[in-house]
This record gives structure tokens, C-alpha cells and sequence, in this order.
């Protein structure tokens, strides 16, 4: 009973209120930085619980049967992400490469190692073993890692980076548990952040770029 409830207290400070304080501006704006620091403390705990095996965090596993579900899937929502920005705001239909390809490319290139691979390893690999107590190996810690995942983008301070984070993790999610591949989960992570800032849609996850 304790660990647990030790337990719920840290889920609560790194997912909800570290998350309220930057929303709320009572401490920097800094999301790179604190995304590093917290994957870093996550790592450390990992690297120190032996129920882990560190391997698990640099190794593909078993993501020979879930890859080509996983890409049609990502296909089909992408191509429909796609034509909804089409449709319903043009205007940012690749704004991004038109207004700055090099940026575009630089965060193309580096998106996926400074903060795919931090989130996926804390969202993913160290929440799902660190929390398992609390959430179950089901449905339970699917849904709690989105809503986590999702939540913590409430410092871009817009509707739609939650929304669109939440529907992510929930697939990033359910990539983890099939898998039990980081990197798997890391690919499917950078295909779908990549096409939102090719699209134009990066700008709602800029820091201070929405209010």
C-alpha cells in the first residue's frame, strides 16, 4: 500500500502538476530541457530496477509481426490527416518548407533522436514498467499513458497539439504493448511528428507559438 501510494504521488508531480506549473507560468517554459532532464531520471530508474532489462531500451525485440500493420495503419491516418488540413486550413499546408526548408530539415533529422526517443522512453518504456501497479499491463495503462502523453501538451497552451497527442499516444500505446519494441514505438512516433511539422501543423507545437 505504501509503494503505491508513493507511486501515485510521483505520477502525480511528473504528469499533472510539473505540467500545470508550466501551463500556469509559475516555472520556465523550457520543454526540451525538461523532457531531457525527466528522460534522463527515468533512464537512471530503469538502469537501477532489477525487474528491467536495460536492453529492452536499445534493442527492436519482436517488431518483425507488428511493422507492416503498423505503417498501413499509419498510412491511412496520415493520408487523413492530410486532407483535413487541406480542407479545413490550406494556409498551413506545408507552410513550414515554403517559409524555411532548412529548419524543416533540421527538424526533420533531429526531431527523432531529442525528443521522440526521450518521450518514448519515458511515455512508454519507463511508464509502463514504473506504473504498472497503479495501471495493469491492459487497457488500463494504454489509456493512462495517452492521457499522460497528451496531457503534458498543454504547455503549447492549444486544443489541438492535446488532442492530436492523446489519439498519438494512445497509438504509440498500442504499439509498446503488441511489440514491447522502444524502437518500433520510437519509428512510429517520428512518422507521425515528422508529417505533422511537413504538413504545417509543427507550429502548434512550437514553444509560446499558440496562446
Amino acid at each position: 500500500m505504501i509503494r503505491l501510494l508513493f507511486l501515485a504521488l510521483e505520477f502525480a508531480v511528473v504528469f499533472v502538476i510539473v505540467p500545470l506549473l508550466i501551463y500556469w507560468r509559475r516555472i520556465p517554459n523550457l520543454p526540451i530541457a525538461y523532457l531531457l532532464i525527466t528522460a534522463t531520471l527515468a533512464f537512471l530508474a530503469l538502469w537501477r530496477d532489477p525487474g528491467f532489462n536495460l536492453s529492452r531500451i536499445a534493442a527492436w525485440g519482436n517488431f518483425r509481426p507488428f511493422l507492416s500493420s503498423i505503417l498501413i495503419r499509419d498510412a491511412v491516418c496520415l493520408v487523413g490527416l492530410g486532407i483535413a488540413v487541406w480542407f479545413l486550413a490550406p494556409q498551413l499546408l506545408f507552410s513550414l518548407i515554403r517559409r524555411s526548408p532548412g529548419l524543416w530539415a533540421v527538424i526533420f533529422l533531429l526531431y527523432p533522436l531529442v525528443s521522440v526517443y526521450p518521450q518514448e522512453l519515458l511515455y512508454r518504456a519507463f511508464f509502463f514498467h514504473r506504473y504498472q501497479p497503479l495501471f495493469g499491463d491492459g487497457w488500463g495503462m494504454v489509456i493512462a499513458s495517452a492521457m499522460a502523453f497528451g496531457f503534458v501538451h498543454i504547455i503549447f497552451r492549444n486544443w489541438l497539439a492535446v488532442a492530436l497527442c492523446v489519439i498519438g499516444g494512445f497509438l504509440f500505446s498500442l504499439t509498446y504493448q503488441a511489440s514491447g519494441s522502444l524502437l518500433l514505438t520510437c519509428v512510429d512516433h517520428a512518422i507521425f511528428g515528422n508529417f505533422l511539422f511537413t504538413i504545417g501543423l509543427g507550429e502548434f507545437f512550437y514553444h509560446g507559438s499558440r496562446t
